[in-house]
């Protein structure tokens, strides 16, 4: 009578197999980890470009982008800020047809090449979230938002909290409520007003939190 054999894995194959899954799902997460990376990289290089763009449009015009009273008659078709040192509106105002300073912040520039595009649409970051800049609390005698951010600011919104946490720590203190970059958790909507009042809480990364962070320029 023929004896019959049973085939198998022998320990070598399985450990081989178990190497090659285990090299895969290594890759795999050293992957996501390096596009996160990314993602902060770009927008810590969002802030610092806006912020040179700004400074560079002052000391080339001696005016506020946006607010620049003379824009009208430097580019045709350009539509003029009031020149009072206060850019109106809110960082998420609807630039596609609203007239708000914060809006044609945008528009003259990109007229003056400091910022890629046409147009007063806002730009997008990295998770596509919304960039903008309002003074304060975007209205015409602005009152301080996030405990204590009265002057120009630019905002970015949408940003995971790993993302937001490592942003603010490389720009600053890392800590939601102080310094010149302060945080605020999204609660509705996916680009929402700043709030007047300071944060309350820590950043906490529960990987699913969203922040908006802003920065004084």
């Amino acid at each position: 009578m023929k004896r019959q054999t049973q085939k198998g894995f022998t320990l070598v194959e399985i450990a081989i197999v178990l190497v090659i899954i285990g090299l895969l799902l290594g890759g795999i997460l050293k992957g996501q980890e390096m596009i996160t990376q990314a993602k902060i990289k770009n927008v810590v290089a969002d802030f610092s470009g806006i912020s040179a763009a700004y400074y560079g449009y002052q000391d080339r015009y001696r005016a506020i982008p946006g607010d620049d009273l003379n824009a009208a008659t430097r580019w045709s078709g350009a539509t003029a800020g009031n020149g009072n040192g206060v850019v109106s509106g809110a960082y998420n105002a609807t630039c596609a047809t609203a007239t708000d300073e914060s809006c044609q912040w945008w528009d003259h520039l990109r007229r003056a090449g400091f910022v890629a595009g046409s147009g007063k649409t806002q730009p997008f970051n990295a998770v596509t979230g919304l960039i903008g800049v309002q003074t304060g609390d975007g209205a015409a005698t602005p009152a301080p938002v996030l405990g204590g951010l009265g002057s120009l600011i630019v905002c970015s919104a949408g940003l995971p909290d790993k993302i937001a946490i490592a942003v603010d720590t490389q720009m600053d203190d890392g800590t939601i409520a102080t310094g010149t970059v302060r945080g605020q958790l999204h609660t509705a909507g996916p680009n929402p007003n700043i709030s007047t009042s300071a944060a309350t809480s820590a950043y906490a990364e529960t990987g699913t939190n969203v922040y908006t962070l802003c920065r004084a320029l």
